[in-house]
């Protein structure tokens, strides 16, 4: 059941990362614009929380209950915080994974209640913005440490 689940998850990435640029490009493009609030604009930023609303629920299914990474970590907290590509698993991916569903879930909410297209596109570039960076800042890329890769097959 680990590697389906490790496989889906690593390739849902790129759902989340072309769901946040979408969100974001609409949004910078209708604050630069000055265009109109349209239900595409909605859409946009229901399908980047969305596709990560589904992204962090099979990180956590991994986190919790299928990962031999997280379990180790889990069996030795202190030498995890010790070891850097150990702690990036079992705290600071997560952490921010979780901050960037936070984020987007907040900016959808908020640009939903505010009361002029202007405002909507603001809160939506903001918040999706910093939850797309947050994203980008714990996806294990191939240059770091902890490295991943980029399209994980069977």
């Amino acid at each position: 059941m680990y590697f389906p689940i490790l496989i889906l998850h690593s390739l849902l990435r790129w759902v989340v990362l072309a769901a946040g640029l979408w969100a974001v490009a609409r949004a910078l493009g209708g604050l630069i614009s000055r265009r109109p609030w349209t239900p595409t604009d909605a859409q946009s930023g229901r399908w980047f929380s969305i596709s990560l609303d589904l992204q962090v629920l099979l990180g956590l299914l991994l986190y919790a209950f299928l990962s031999p990474i997280a379990s180790h970590a889990f069996a030795d907290m202190g030498a995890a915080m010790r070891d850097p590509i150990l702690r990036f698993w079992a705290v600071e991916h997560v952490t921010m994974m979780l901050a960037a569903l936070v984020l987007a879930h907040i900016g959808s909410a908020r640009a939903r209640r505010a009361s002029t297209s202007a405002a909507k596109h603001r809160t939506s570039l903001i918040f999706y913005a910093l939850a797309l960076l947050a994203v980008l800042a714990a996806i294990p890329w191939p240059f770091m440490a902890d490295a991943r890769p980029l399209f994980r097959l069977f």
